[in-house]
């Protein structure tokens, strides 16, 4: 992998981690389109640079979440979201434990990732009949929208859009869904990063990614992953988030003539 490759990935990852198009499957499409054969750890160090877009974009309400977790209080507007967050997180765990290494064996190839961006874009086109009524999350709503990120592991599927998806299904206001789905990535995120890097960390080497490379890949997934996290806010609030389910049935129809066409 050289350099250029390693930046239109980051450009892919930065893209398409946040708007509900899924980078994933995004980033599975262009590795097999150029021909590259890139270590999962590959994606997940990628995932570290919009990781550390959230860290920035939500600071103020992880400061307010993580002083009041200091204080033990679970009253307060950031000290409610400690347990569901917390319990929104097991779900997720345990999927991406118990059946990660299946699904990437299952989605490995262009046609079961089609089916999974066409399934995505049902979801998405379905949340604009949610109805606002709350800015809470209870528990049981955690664990709905915990079970939707394990569920977006899937290639094909997009984590925020998935889990913005449920959140307004079930009644959260939508600044509320928006930062709910990105406060509930961060443990996840970090989780599956930790869990890669310990499973494969002599795999970059051994493919012959330079440090360079990965420092570029990940400067540019901040830079366009900021941009996109701002989109994505604008459209969330604006009611158009449902639209991105066309995006996903065409990007699922380019696939299936992919697959079809023998590639």
């Amino acid at each position: 992998m050289n350099l250029l490759e390693t930046v239109i990935l980051g450009i892919i990852q930065g893209l398409t981690e946040w708007l509900p198009i899924s980078s994933t499957g995004h980033l599975r499409v262009a590795e097999r389109l150029v021909g590259l054969q890139v270590p999962i750890l590959f994606d997940g160090v990628l995932h570290l640079g919009t990781l550390l877009v959230t860290l920035i974009f939500f600071r103020k309400d992880l400061k307010e979440l993580l002083a009041a977790l200091g204080r033990r209080d679970f009253k307060s507007e950031g000290g409610q979201l400690i347990l569901p967050i917390i319990i929104g997180t097991v779900p997720t765990a345990v999927i991406g434990l118990f059946f990660g290494k299946t699904i990437e064996a299952v989605f490995s190839q262009l046609l079961p990732i089609a089916g999974a961006f066409f399934a995505c874009g049902i979801m998405l086109y379905i949340s604009k009949t949610g109805r606002e009524r709350t800015n809470g999350v209870c528990l049981l709503e955690a664990v709905a929208i915990g079970t939707a990120q394990g569920i977006a592991i899937i290639p094909g599927v997009s984590r925020s859009g998935l889990t913005i998806a449920v959140a307004l299904l079930l009644g959260l206001k939508r600044e509320k869904a928006f930062n709910f789905s990105f406060l509930l990535s961060v443990p996840a995120i970090i989780g599956a990063l930790g869990l890669t890097l310990y499973e494969q960390h002599a795999a970059l080497a051994t493919a012959g990614i330079e440090w360079i490379e990965l420092i570029a890949g990940v400067g540019v997934s901040m830079v366009t992953g900021y941009l996109s996290l701002r989109i994505l806010r604008k459209i969330v609030v604006g009611r158009k988030f449902y639209l991105f389910a066309f995006y996903c049935w065409l990007f699922g129809i380019l696939l299936l003539a992919l697959s079809f066409s023998g590639f």
